[in-house]
């Protein structure tokens, strides 16, 4: 390392060597030489060289073991990459600038290195482009020459007399002049100086402009023309992507190309392009991001932003839903701050600043919202042909009833602040479906229903406001209110009394020394003191709104410091007649665009002289001038407007007069009558200063205030009570104005503090930029007008921008990670060079064209495709080593295998001799106790016959002896004797019996005990018996009397068929019964057998018996000798009917002694059925009974003739 003091002119070990390489070029000069090294900038420029101090390496004794990736964005030194994290992520708020301080002095030095990835990720797609595409950079980048096309009389673009550029081919030239064939046939006499070459049809709609080969505004045109007649609406301009508004429904926006877009299946230009980038880089580099939306207004930006909030919302959803809750805040937001203009039918009427926040592990933890200029005078004036704002016409059109009779609502078009313009409806748009998906989005985002209700009263009380009349009362034009419906309600709402509402608006209070006078307003005044509360209350309930979407959308949730925001600002306007409110915005856009130039063109040329690179600067319209005609103190325009704002009864005359004195020699500024025209970037301007001092005061008096106050609704008070602690902030305190007329800064001021502050925030982050295109100005879908897209082009600057990617050096390495990747490019003997030498030595071995490259001081820089040629190269290298280092480890790694396996192999049998000898010894183990255990059942077998034997011959011989000693005993027993006197038996004979006993009585206690089990079981049967005998009752009950019913009839049947027999057999015998019928009138079956069951009591049946005059009847033989054939009838049915009796008692009844039987109900169906077998054969025979009776009868052929009435007595 160098010492070198502060007052040392010794030259650097760097400037040295340059030095030397200089000396040596001009000495050798051999053509395609790499160009000469950068001088050493004089002391007034701005170029930085390299610090004495910094340690330069000699060498690279570095590993390749990254050498594998090839990607051409991402060799940054890890101390680097640190250094921006810190100057980034984590890093300490910027604080906070003055009024008259620049929002970039304090971000340059924090921002440098990120601006410099930023540009080398903006450029990231030059890279891929092939290594055969480097030979196109030797030509002329900037200037179209179409002399080559004149001589070859190719298709060009020529400019007609109405400015517009046509295709053509030219025919023939003459001069300064050529004839030209147009694409429709026409032929046209050109200046030459007015044609332009064109591309080739194999260029005709490409989706990046830097792929054309001239570049060209008329190229260019044509190219998004083309693309656009395809509805692909989305074309990249290098780092910009260019969104053409298409007015419908063109591109796939679904969660299928979301996906597609993640996974990196598509990488055509999009929105979900961007976002997916944005989000990439915040997650791998630590910074935030921010995309940033510009366009004229009706150019779709607003659209844009929630294309790409959807697509942040899907890759970063979590489990909490903050995603939903974040996208439904776009539909909150249209209904409070969008509107229909001139130009656009859902014009955002104010600026606003999304930032979505992310956890660590990607997923989406909370946003906050931040809203700017929101166009208040549009709520009580408003333009033939345009619309307030929209949630006016909603809650009109769509609030329920029960919302309806609180507010008091009635049509749009009975409401003054809505009905100046006659246009009350939008075509295709339905107010009353839009409220109701605002109902939605605010329960989304847990707005709740009192706050809705609350917010909608503040909406009903502004239109009523604009109701209240008032009548002129003297000449002096001093006014009273009508105390009509419209006093009534707008008090009503807001909470106070009509008196209080009539005072506030139509009187004032002058101190007057120490005296308060009251004073009459006139009619102006009366009207701008309505018109200003109307306006408060509006702009009040706008923040008040975002206020609590943010407290939804943060609570809980904590800030990791990752975040994305996107930019979606009120865009450029110019109409017929222009306001304070156009010159708010379009200083906005005007500050805007300088973010965008600063970041597309001046940091990167920035770089590029401090680095010392040779190169043709690209021209671009710098619109700081024009920022300066608007900033700067104390002669810009928002400083004068500030003075003259402050003097009581100045007119917008003498805001004119002021501007003339001041500004008159101005550029960018020009007096014109009744106002002032300002040429913008996007064009001139011509603006009335009629109402600019009363818009931008913004005063609202005293007495509003404490009406507000002293309301009782929550939001009147809770707007009081905010505007009064903004009048104690620092900020107002320094514009010095009273509290107790509660004026605020200026609308100017304010607007010029937060755009301050805005710029601030993006310079903390990497920058992303998307530029919307409004094709046509009638709104309408397919329709590309040329002249309207080629000023905005024009405008944007976006020709510049493409040059200057296509001019710039996309990428970029230090000498030290250049060296490190590809010294092994070089022999070896040079490898041991210092950093910068290798670089140019590996430039230089591969004849890299001088073109195609630049050296910096600290950085090498190239163009796009060269890198993908030298890292080609670089793997070809590395796969194509020398055969030795190649071959080499591989012949060590099978010597060292084949000796590992010896080895191994040589284990794996002394391992398996082990567990051989292991498992023998089992076996052999196990064969011995085998043959152990059969000898010691053999012995076991033995024992068992030897025990058996010997049991068996002590019982025989204990029965010899018993017998033996009972006969024995019975010889010797005396008569008379006693058996008490008998000898006792000997101890042999008594043990044997005891044991016999024993035994016995073991037999009795395990029987006992089988028994006891037994009966248990039976115990639990009968009680399953008796717990069922019940029913078994009951159904034996229904059964008897069915079986008595069946048994009497069939006793009715048969004693019907025995007397009709009896009385046909006594018939002419003395003693014979009179008045029997002969059973052969009795023709029905069942009439006989309902004659012939005898009665039943419950304890049987018993039969009846029939009698004729106190007789009893019996058998009778026939006249033939022959027994009645009824007889063996009326006995087997006796027999039967008591059978039948005794079996039905028997189920019925168990008799002591009788086990119940099992299943009664069974025995009853069998019993049953055996009846119904005998009934049917039974009704058989007594049928044929009585067919042998009737036949009985008919051989008698006196009884035949005699009738059996004419016996009847």
């Amino acid at each position: 390392m160098l010492s070198v003091s502060p007052n040392s002119v010794a030259r650097s070990s760097l400037e040295e060597m340059l030095e030397s390489l200089r000396r040596r070029d001009e000495n050798e000069a051999p053509k395609d030489m790499p160009p000469a090294l950068p001088a050493r900038p004089r002391a007034s420029s701005r170029a930085r060289l390299p610090s004495p101090k910094r340690v330069l390496p000699t060498s690279s004794e570095v590993s390749d073991s990254g050498s594998g990736q090839s990607s051409l964005n991402c060799y940054v030194k890890e101390g680097e990459r640190k250094e921006q994290r810190g100057n980034s992520f984590g890093a300490k708020r910027i604080k906070e600038t003055e009024l008259g301080e620049s929002p970039y002095l304090l971000a340059a030095s924090a921002n440098k290195v990120q601006d410099q990835r930023s540009e080398e990720k903006d450029n990231a797609e030059l890279s891929n482009l092939p290594p055969g595409s480097l030979l196109r950079f030797r030509e002329s980048e900037w200037d179209d020459n179409v002399g080559y096309f004149i001589q070859k009389k190719l298709r060009v673009w020529c400019r007609m007399h109405d400015g517009l550029w046509e295709s053509g081919q030219i025919k023939s030239t003459s001069g300064e002049k050529a004839l030209v064939r147009l694409s429709d046939g026409n032929i046209v006499t050109v200046p030459t100086q007015e044609l332009l070459p064109a591309n080739p049809d194999i260029l005709e709609g490409v989706d990046d402009l830097v792929k054309l080969s001239y570049l060209n505004e008329p190229s260019v045109l044509h190219n998004l023309q083309c693309r656009y007649s395809k509805d692909i609406i989305y074309s990249k301009a290098g780092p910009v992507l260019l969104a053409v508004n298409p007015f419908k429904d063109v591109e796939p926006y679904g969660n299928d190309v979301i996906t597609a877009f993640r996974q990196r299946i598509l990488d055509n230009p999009h929105v979900y392009a961007v976002a997916e980038t944005a989000y990439n880089e915040m997650m791998t580099d630590e910074i935030d991001q921010s995309i940033i939306i510009s366009g004229e207004s009706g150019s779709g930006k607003s659209e844009t932003a929630k294309i790409a909030l959807k697509y942040l919302a899907a890759i970063g959803g979590g489990s909490g839903g903050i995603e939903s809750e974040i996208l439904q805040t776009s539909c909150i937001l249209e209904a409070f701050g969008n509107a229909k203009t001139a130009k656009n039918d859902n014009s955002s009427r104010f600026g606003k600043l999304i930032e979505v926040h992310f956890s660590a592990a990607g997923q989406i933890c909370g946003a906050k919202i931040q809203t700017f200029l929101l166009e208040k005078s549009r709520v009580v004036q408003l333009a033939q042909g345009e619309r307030s704002y929209n949630i006016f016409y909603q809650l009109c059109s769509g609030a329920p009833s029960d919302i309806r009779g609180r507010l008091r609502l009635k049509k749009a078009s009975d409401y003054n602040y809505l009905n100046q313009s006659d246009c009350f409806e939008i075509q295709n748009i339905d107010d009353a479906q839009k409220f109701h998906m605002l109902m939605g989005a605010l329960n989304t985002v847990k707005i709740c229903k009192e706050d809705q209700e609350h917010a909608f009263e503040m909406i009903a009380a502004v239109l009523w406001l604009g109701n209240i009349s008032f009548l002129v009362t003297d000449k002096q034009n001093h006014i009273e209110i009508v105390a009509d419906e419209a006093v009534i309600n707008a008090a009503s709402l807001i909470g106070c009394s009509e008196q209080e509402l009539i005072l506030a608006l139509s009187t004032r209070k002058i101190q007057v020394g120490k005296d308060e006078v009251t004073r009459r307003l006139t009619l102006e005044q009366a009207i701008d003191s309505r018109d200003a509360l109307a306006k408060f209350i509006y702009a009040s309930l706008f923040d008040w709104l975002v206020e609590k979407i943010n407290l939804s959308l943060s609570m809980g949730k904590h800030n990791t410091g990752r975040s994305i925001s996107l930019l979606d600002i009120c865009g450029f306007e110019s109409f017929k007649k222009n306001s304070f409110e156009q010159f708010c915005r379009n200083y906005a856009n005007e500050r805007l665009q300088q973010h965008v130039n600063r970041h597309l063109f001046k940091l990167k040329q920035e770089e590029y002289e401090l680095e010392g690179i040779e190169r043709t600067k690209v021209d671009f319209e710098d619109n700081q001038s024009c920022l300066d005609l608007f900033e700067k103190k104390p002669t810009g325009l928002i400083s004068l407007l500030d003075e003259v704002s402050n003097l009581p009864k100045a007119t917008g005359l003498t805001f004119a007069t002021k501007l003339k004195q001041q500004l008159n020699a101005h550029h960018c500024f020009k007096v014109d009558r009744g106002g002032f025209s300002i040429h913008h970037y996007a064009g001139e301007v011509l603006y009335d200063t009629g109402e600019f001092l009363e818009k931008n005061r913004d005063s609202l008096h005293s007495e509003t205030i404490q009406l507000l106050s002293s309301c009782s609704g929550e939001l009147p008070q809770y707007f009081a009570s905010t505007l009064l602690k903004q009048s104690q902030s620092p900020e107002s305190a320094s514009v010095q104005l009273a509290m107790l007329s509660c004026q605020k800064p200026s609308v100017a001021a304010k607007c010029k503090v937060q755009l301050f502050k805005l710029m601030q925030h993006l310079e903390s982050t990497a920058p992303h930029f998307i530029c919307c295109i409004k094709p046509n100005s009638k709104q309408i879908s397919g329709v590309f007008e040329k002249h309207l897209v080629l000023q905005q082009l024009r405008c944007y600057g976006i020709i510049e921008v493409v040059r200057i990617s296509r001019s710039g050096y996309p990428i970029r390495m230090t000498h030290q990670e250049f060296t490190r990747k590809y010294r092994c490019l070089l022999p070896e003997n040079m490898a041991c060079q210092d950093p910068l030498s290798m670089s140019m030595a590996i430039l230089q071995q591969f004849d890299v064209l001088p073109e195609m490259y630049q050296v910096g001081y600290t950085k090498i820089y190239f163009r796009a495709g060269l890198i993908g040629a030298l890292e080609d190269v670089r793997k070809q290298i590395l796969q194509g080593t020398p055969w030795m280092q190649k071959c080499l480890p591989g012949h060590r790694i099978r010597r060292d295998f084949h000796a590992l396996e010896g080895v191994i192999v040589t284990l794996q049998s002394y391992v398996r001799g082990e567990i051989a000898r292991k498992e023998y010894n089992v076996l052999l183990q196990l064969k011995k106790k085998h043959v152990a255990c059969d000898k010691l059942d053999e012995e076991l077998m033995a024992v068992l016959q030897i025990q058996s034997a010997i049991r068996g011959w002590l019982a025989r011989r204990h029965f010899s002896h018993l017998r033996n000693s009972k006969q024995s005993n019975a010889s010797k027993l005396k008569p008379g004797r006693r058996s008490s006197e008998v000898k006792v038996l000997p101890p042999e004979t008594l043990c044997s019996v005891v044991d016999e006993l024993q035994k016995r009585i073991l037999m009795a206690e395990a029987t006992v005990e089988q028994k006891e089990k037994e009966n248990a079981a039976l115990r639990e049967q009968v009680q399953q018996f008796e717990a069922r005998w019940p029913e078994y009752e009951t159904k034996m009950k229904s059964m008897e009397e069915m079986w008595q019913k069946q048994m009497a009839s069939l006793q009715m049947s048969l004693a019907s068929a025995q007397k009709s027999l009896g009385a046909h057999n006594t018939i002419g015998q003395p003693g014979r019964l009179d008045g029997a019928q002969s059973p052969q009138f009795y023709d029905s079956e069942d009439m006989s057998m309902s004659l012939s069951m005898g009665t039943q009591t419950p304890g049987g049946s018993t039969p009846m018996r029939f009698v004729n005059n106190g007789i009893e009847e019996l058998p009778c033989r026939d006249t033939n000798g022959g027994l009645n054939p009824i007889g063996p009838l009326m006995k087997e049915f006796e027999r039967r009917r008591q059978n039948f009796d005794e079996e039905a008692q028997a189920i019925v009844e168990v008799k002591p002694g009788h086990s119940p039987s099992v299943n009664p109900v069974e025995d009853l169906r069998r019993l049953k059925h055996r009846f119904e077998s005998w009934k049917k054969d039974y009704k058989v025979r007594l049928k044929e009974a009585k067919a042998k009776a009737q036949k009985l009868v008919q051989n008698d052929p006196e009884r035949h003739r005699r009738k059996w009435w004419s016996k009847k007595k």
